[in-house]
């Protein structure tokens, strides 16, 4: 199955009910099941993940499959360390080719009894009942997904002892962290975080009366990109906060380079296409990777030379976001290549170029299973008609990324491969 995707207008004007942000979904799933007192939420994410997670937490069996979902098989291999009885917990053939080991050996060694059925340091997993007999302060690389330090963070106390978490080196994804501490506020947990240490004292979740999720960030993206390189846009994001706790809500500041600019509304945000973009786009996205594609097609549209670091956790996610990154680019004559680091600013990080303006031939863009590629790549439309392979990836985050577009105007036609 391939979608031919197309707009034939030189404006964008509409409204988008956002969906729930996964990330605060997830965790908030999390520490609902960890509660004393579960509650429902409002504006649950409808994502593949989220439901994933959902419908896993709900189940009675002892075997659980996270399939393509990395969030959740990351924060339940925590959640299911705590829980009696022997758990097996596995995912899909790329998730098996997803490292574990930071994770499960921290969890080790806080008394968690968890073993690898397959290939030491990789899905799938064996989950034993808690030990009890580990230690409550632990020492963790901070340049690995954050995820694994979030899955620690969130069982933290509900452990023995609490938790003494030890952060080594530079930390990726930083907002996500915060985010992690600033829900669990939320459900009653306490937290200090001084220096490279993050301390969780023993003690109860109690869910929220009417706790309501935020739409998302990471998918207004790919409406702010729509903006940039569309001639006239005008487009109300519903259910976004400008004062969020997600990462990716820096993502106005960003978007000015690109002559978008943001008000808020009563029910979330408009976006305006208010000036012709910068000639020149720079940015670090380690404390926001998920907008790293996004931004970088639309650059390649908008004719931005770009300047991008922070890419590290990109190449261990859904798939290898940069090699999948330059891959497509290249259909569209953008350049997306790695700089040597004796030639970089700071030879410290690694450092891509992106340049050349998007030359467009129907071009088909492969997803790589992946929901960030497909949608990402969605604006080149307005620039010229063009297919995407293995549309429903979008599942995976926003399933009602499609119908939303045909509400803006796009033409959306499925097509049998």
């Amino acid at each position: 199955m391939k979608l031919r995707l197309s707009f034939n207008s030189d404006r964008i004007v509409g409204r988008i009910q956002l969906p729930g942000s996964k990330s605060i979904a997830n965790r908030a799933l999390i520490l609902n099941a960890l509660s004393k007192d579960s509650q429902p939420f409002s504006n649950l994410s409808d994502s593949k993940d989220t439901q994933t997670l959902e419908q896993l937490l709900d189940q009675s069996g002892s075997n659980y499959d996270a399939g393509p979902a990395g969030t959740t098989f990351r924060f339940l291999t925590a959640y299911l360390a705590l829980q009696p009885g022997t758990q097996t917990l596995t995912g899909s053939a790329r998730m098996l080719e997803r490292p574990i080991g930071p994770l499960v050996e921290a969890l080790n060694s806080l008394g968690a009894d968890i073993s690898y059925s397959g290939k030491p340091g990789f899905p799938p997993l064996e989950i034993g009942p808690w030990q009890g007999n580990g230690t409550d302060s632990i020492s963790i690389p901070a340049n690995i997904s954050s995820q694994f330090i979030s899955a620690l963070l969130m069982v933290g106390p509900r452990l023995p002892q609490g938790l003494k978490l030890q952060l080594q080196g530079k930390v990726v994804s930083k907002p996500y962290l915060e985010m992690t501490l600033a829900l669990m506020k939320t459900f009653g947990a306490d937290s200090v975080w001084e220096k490279d240490t993050i301390k969780i004292p023993v003690g109860e979740y109690v869910t929220p009366s009417g706790f309501n999720v935020e739409s998302d960030w990471s998918a207004a993206s790919y409406y702010y990109s729509m903006a940039a390189v569309a001639p006239v846009a005008e487009i109300e994001l519903l259910g976004l906060s400008l004062q969020s706790v997600q990462g990716d809500s820096i993502l106005p500041k960003l978007m000015k380079k690109f002559g978008v600019e943001t008000y808020p509304t009563k029910g979330g945000v408009k976006i305006v296409k208010e000036s012709p973009p910068k000639s020149f786009f720079e940015q670090d996205f380690l404390t926001c990777p998920d907008l790293a594609q996004t931004l970088a097609v639309c650059c390649g549209l908008c004719g931005v030379h770009g300047l991008f670091t922070g890419l590290e956790t990109l190449k261990i996610k859904e798939t290898d976001r940069i090699e999948a990154l330059k891959n497509e680019l290249k259909k569209i004559s953008v350049k997306f290549i790695p700089i040597p680091r004796k030639f970089s600013r700071d030879t410290s990080k690694e450092w891509f170029l992106l340049e050349d303006k998007a030359e467009l031939d129907s071009p088909t863009f492969e997803t790589y299973h992946d929901h960030r590629m497909a949608m990402s790549f969605a604006p080149c439309a307005i620039v010229g008609p063009i297919f995407i392979k293995d549309p429903s990836v979008i599942e995976k985050s926003y399933p009602g990324f499609w119908k939303d577009l045909g509400s803006l105007g796009f033409s959306v036609e499925m097509l049998q491969s």
